[in-house]
């Protein structure tokens, strides 16, 4: 293990802080901190000059080039449950094991899914908005009722499920699809995702982005969709084929759309999107509360020491 003047093996996390808890977790090491916005060039340079033992990934990418900057690194660990800002493969090929913190921040993602789901259905930001400039439209303004409709669920790992449950206590009917589900509660119904695309009134992602998903919101799947139709997405922009759902929500096809995920982020000023009242955003901020925050943090931390003990005893 490479060690630093403290006489410490390394850790680079790319971000500009971590919990206290997971701080306390590992005060055997020096940890070297990327900074609020870290460039992928920059963690590079960091794994050049500091040799790393293991990258806690919070912000950023983290490609083969910073792997081979380390020869000293030995696991990466996500500070959440997307690892699609980490190249797997190229990791596998040098022996780093990839680790996430799957399910921590699982409460804090649903519930931000839910809050974009009623924010579309109950017009929450328009209706604010006319308020606020004076206008009074309980005549004419009429909201979506969520009873009795149908959510689509895309994922069914700790985050989807959790989203189901909140669905059902407002009386939806659930359906879900994924093929790597193991048993699910009775009230999630697993259909084909073709089934999924016709029946649902409320299509909301909670799936991992890979080269087999991405782009699968797009014009041909919007089209089988319902007319007015709401998608919400709070897993990964790349599952969403921007301009296909722009063109379909200024149709009206899909009549609203929260989402807290995007294609490049952060988003740059210009975005169409920010530019239609019906697309609800925020700043891919679901994982992030207090308590997710801690979660997170503490779990990196701890996968981190788990894979540096099996590396060490396989030495």
């Amino acid at each position: 293990m490479n060690a630093a003047a403290t006489g410490k093996p390394v850790i680079v996390v790319t971000a500009a802080d971590l919990a206290p808890e997971a701080l306390a977790l590992l005060q055997d090491f020096e940890l070297v901190f990327a900074g609020k916005t870290p460039a992928e060039e920059g963690i590079v340079a960091l794994c050049r000059e500091r040799n790393p033992v293991a990258i806690i990934v919070r912000y950023s990418k983290v490609g083969a080039a910073a792997m081979d900057a380390a020869p000293a690194l030995r696991v990466i660990s996500k500070h959440g449950s997307g690892t699609d800002t980490i190249d797997k493969a190229a990791a596998a090929e040098r022996g780093i094991q990839v680790v996430a913190a799957v399910g921590v921040n699982a409460a804090a993602v649903a519930e931000q899914a839910l809050a974009l789901l009623l924010a579309c259905a109950k017009s929450v930001v328009g209706l604010d908005e006319r308020m606020r400039a004076g206008h009074w439209d309980k005549s004419t303004h009429k909201s979506l009722e969520l009873d009795g409709k149908t959510i689509g669920l895309i994922g069914l790992g700790a985050i989807g499920q959790r989203m189901a449950a909140m669905a059902r206590g407002l009386n939806m009917r659930v359906v879900g699809f994924d093929p790597y589900a193991g048993s699910l509660p009775d009230y999630i119904e697993s259909v084909p995702l073709d089934a999924l695309w016709r029946e649902a009134d409320v299509v909301s992602l909670h799936c991992p982005l890979t080269d087999d998903n991405r782009g699968m919101v797009n014009a041909a799947t919007l089209a089988q969709c319902k007319p007015g139709v709401i998608l919400v997405n709070t897993a990964r922009g790349g599952l969403v084929d921007e301009e296909a759902l722009l063109q379909a929500v200024r149709s009206g096809h899909v009549r609203a759309a929260g989402l807290d995920s995007f294609a490049v982020e952060p988003m740059t000023a210009g975005h169409p999107f920010q530019q239609e009242p019906r697309i609800i955003l925020s700043p891919h901020i679901g994982g992030v509360t207090g308590a997710a925050y801690v979660n997170m943090g503490v779990a990196a931390a701890r996968n981190v020491l788990d894979a540096l003990t099996r590396a060490k005893a396989q030495a």
